[in-house]
């Protein structure tokens, strides 16, 4: 939109005047900020009414994407971005005395997400709006999101994210959108009239549903489609409810993966599993009758995305919702229900793989276990003639007790996708072998992509004003144009003014560092980072042994020069996913958190050391904070044990921002080396086959790596000898972890290809020119993981709708 300096500046005083009734000198940033997103939601509120209405007008086909997380960020500077008035909006604050980063800070993250999951969500529901998709998100509204993120003596303490505190200015609650959704009580079938079957319940726990709208605006086009945020609430027909009752319904959205260690934390996980699901497929089909006549063309005009398992509940609630409501057929609810769905798999863990006890879940969701049942019996009986009683069993949304969730998925949908690859052939062969082997033609990959705008044009602006002064500024909207900066690896002033740049972000992460955490760090030392959820197949431990290596070194010869280093972290231990058996999982990450924050303590403080290594644990990572992160990393940690990482997308953020990836042969590393060039990667460790072999075989023996290995021994012994204080129990466990428990994610076997590539990495980067020509390499590469493009494959090959082109 077009808007002038002055207009701003006399719009945005008044909405001061209006919302507080005093003077711009007498407001807090908060204050600012709120009047500021009040202020852009009114700016962009026509587009927002005139995208809904051109979608119903031309009856186009919506896509709903249904996720348990959402990561979107702040949205303020976003926004502005997206409607042209980023520049606009800054100029006009420094003309009023204010500072838009200052204003912009003040902003609360949304606490809807953890990790790669919920932030993949956001790029694409950004991506959806900028190529004009009619794409609508589905998901929970948290109260208080993940939790907020200490660490007290080294361990991680959660404390609530109160995100919500000052209200979020860019939702708009709507009431008349709301609909009841039904937990347990007792459900039969009632013979009709003409012989059919009509299912009644009694003693339901009824739940209102409110939606809470946030709009997502697409980049310069005048587009804003929907997240659709559900929140539980005492629905307004009870007439009398105890605390204990409106504390049941409110805590269904009041965390994010809350804890499933018990019986009842699985029960809540289900609740809220059901309850958006439900809520969201009635507000599709209401939506959907009210613009359309009948029910069959809804296979034509509504996609309905399932991201990771826990929204499949949405194929069950679909058939109740046709067949109780609609008194559609089996044959016609299960044809409508097929054409509709979509699934993407992120995970190869097993302990990802939903799965509820069938007696936990009959009682709390009785007619969609009963509708569960049915699609088991159907699935049985078709399939067993075929492919035989043995795969059928292993593969049938039944089975061994519990409902099996990633397999009524993908039976329940026309679509099924891994986000890389190498993932997509481990589902294939490995994950979901029996189901490939029933529906070859249902899978395909579509490797995962980010957001340029917010991870390149926004976290990075001194990145893209370079690249706009190099080849033009049409790269913001078409990313492969990227690869145009290839000839400028010859360019001796570009790759230095591309030094500078990271220089400049450098400064920043230092200062933000100094200014929260008190610690120092120089900006010419290589800041090697790893910013990812914290699990033990990721492999953190792994980076730990480097840092304790390069510790000793220094110390066991301290006038030998080094390259200095700065080890930056950024990680929550959480109870992610599902299910009890994660349990033990949560408790060794948390370990790993304490383990990191000790060796910090004791490299940070030793005056041996000085300024040559220092160590960075930031608390309560999120997307702001990643956003300061990584514009500033020089190597990029992905070393996840090869075979576990679906995909990944901090490597491709990490590699749009120039940073090297010191990377294992797993998830979209791969893709990424092929991309940039494996000679601007530095690629380590056991390759899938040879992990897969190892399990075959049963001859991965850790002791034997222990033994052999004089550094390595001295690394894992300094966890139990005392030469790392603090740690009697956490370092036995991890110890104990590693050699009596034989080493789950082959750490050792990879350590000494890790510790090659490290000293390797030193060696390099003291060439910086070369350095730079490796990191211009991967930022005009990084244009082919655009979420953009990711969502153009989606809309072409999956949901079947139109989309903007990209070229």
């Amino acid at each position: 939109m077009k808007l002038t300096c002055a207009q701003f500046k006399k719009d945005f005083l008044s909405e001061i005047e209006t919302l507080y009734s005093t003077s711009l000198s007498d407001t807090s940033p908060i204050g600012q900020f709120i009047a500021l997103g009040q202020l852009v939601r009114r700016y962009n509120s026509q587009s927002w009414t005139r995208t809904a209405k051109f979608y119903r007008d031309h009856h186009q086909k919506q896509v709903y994407y249904f996720s348990i997380e959402f990561l979107p960020g702040r949205l303020l500077a976003s926004n502005l971005l997206n409607l042209n008035l980023l520049t606009t909006v800054k100029k006009g604050l420094t003309e009023l005395g204010l500072d838009f980063e200052t204003i912009s800070q003040a902003e609360p993250d949304p606490a809807l997400g953890n990790g790669g999951l919920g932030r993949l969500a956001a790029c694409y529901m950004d991506a959806m709006a900028s190529l004009k998709i009619a794409g609508n998100g589905n998901g929970i509204r948290y109260r208080y999101g993940l939790f907020k993120q200490v660490f007290m003596d080294g361990y991680q303490v959660e404390l609530p994210d109160d995100w919500l505190h000052h209200g979020n200015v860019w939702e708009t609650r709507r009431d008349n959108k709301s609909c009841i959704v039904q937990f347990g009580g007792n459900v039969w079938l009632q013979p009709q009239a003409d012989g059919s079957l009509q299912p009644q319940s009694e003693n339901t726990e009824d739940v209102l549903a409110v939606p809470y709208d946030v709009g997502i605006v697409g980049y310069h086009n005048d587009i804003t489609n929907t997240l659709r945020l559900w929140s539980a609430e005492l629905p307004p027909s009870a007439t009398y409810s105890s605390q204990d009752q409106r504390d049941r319904i409110s805590e269904i959205t009041k965390v994010l993966y809350p804890d499933d260690s018990n019986s009842a934390g699985q029960q809540l996980r289900l609740r809220q599993e059901y309850f958006f699901s439900s809520a969201g497929v009635q507000s599709i089909v209401r939506d959907f009758c009210a613009t359309h006549h009948g029910i069959k063309l809804l296979g034509k005009k509504v996609a309905i995305h399932i991201n990771d398992t826990h929204p499949t509940l949405v194929i069950p609630e679909m058939m109740r919702l046709l067949m109780d409501e609609h008194h559609c057929s089996w044959e016609v609810a299960w044809t409508l229900t097929t054409q509709v769905m979509s699934y993407t798999n992120h995970t190869i863990l097993q302990e990802a793989l939903e799965t509820w006890p069938i007696d936990m879940f009959k009682n709390l969701l009785p007619r969609i276990y009963q509708i569960i049942a049915e699609i088991d019996r159907r699935y049985r009986e078709q399939q067993t003639p075929i492919f035989g009683k043995a795969l059928v069993d292993q593969t049938a949304p039944l089975g061994n007790g519990q409902v099996r969730m990633a397999y009524l998925a993908v039976i329940g949908s026309h679509s099924v996708n891994g986000v890389a690859p190498l993932h997509t052939e481990l589902l294939k062969t490995d994950v979901l072998r029996g189901l490939y082997q029933v529906y070859p033609e249902r899978f395909n990959n579509k490797t995962n992509g980010i957001a340029t705008r917010r991870w390149v044009q926004l976290a990075n602006q001194p990145l893209a004003q370079l690249i706009d002064q190099t080849i033009g500024s049409d790269w913001r909207r078409q990313p492969d144009l990227l690869q145009m900066l290839l000839p400028y690896q010859q360019d001796d002033h570009f790759l230095y003014q591309l030094g500078q740049v990271k220089l400049t972000n450098k400064q920043a992460l230092a200062a933000y560092v100094q200014r929260t955490m008190g610690i120092k760090i120089r900006t010419d030392a290589i800041y090697d980072v790893q910013i990812k959820r914290l699990h033990a197949y990721k492999r953190q431990l792994l980076h730990v042994f480097e840092i304790l290596r390069e510790y000793f070194a220094i110390k066991d010869h301290p006038q030998q020069p080094v390259v200095p280093r700065v080890h930056i972290f950024g990680a929550k231990a959480a109870p992610s996913y599902h299910y009890a058996k994660a349990a033990p999982s949560y408790h060794y990450a948390k370990a790993i958190i304490k383990l990191i924050n000790v060796v910090a303590d004791m490299v940070n403080q030793d005056p041996a050391i000085g300024d040559r290594l220092k160590i960075v644990f930031i608390p309560n990572y999120g997307v702001s904070i990643a956003e300061l992160i990584i514009p500033a990393a020089d190597v990029s940690e992905q070393i996840s044990t090869a075979s576990k990482e679906a995909s990944g997308t901090s490597n491709m953020k990490l590699m749009a921002n120039g940073a090297l990836s010191l990377a294992t042969y797993d998830g979209a590393n791969i893709d990424i080396m092929q991309a940039a060039g494996a000679e601007n990667e530095y690629p380590f460790g056991l390759k899938v086959n040879e992990v897969y072999d190892y399990y075959h075989r049963g001859n991965y023996h850790a002791a034997d790596f222990y033994d052999a290995d004089p550094e390595l021994k001295r690394l894992l012994d300094s966890l139990i000898d005392g030469t790392i204080p603090g740690i009697p129990t956490v370092g036995r466990e991890i110890y104990d972890s590693l050699l009596r428990y034989n080493d789950e994610f082959f750490v050792l076997a990879d350590y000494r290809a890790y510790v090659t590539q490290q000293q390797q990495i030193s060696r390099d980067f003291q060439n910086q020119p070369t350095w730079q020509q490796r990191s211009l390499a991967n930022i005009a590469a990084s244009g082919h993981f655009a979420a953009d493009l990711a969502v153009a494959r989606y809309a072409d090959d999956i949901w079947q709708v139109p989309h903007e082109r990209l070229n």
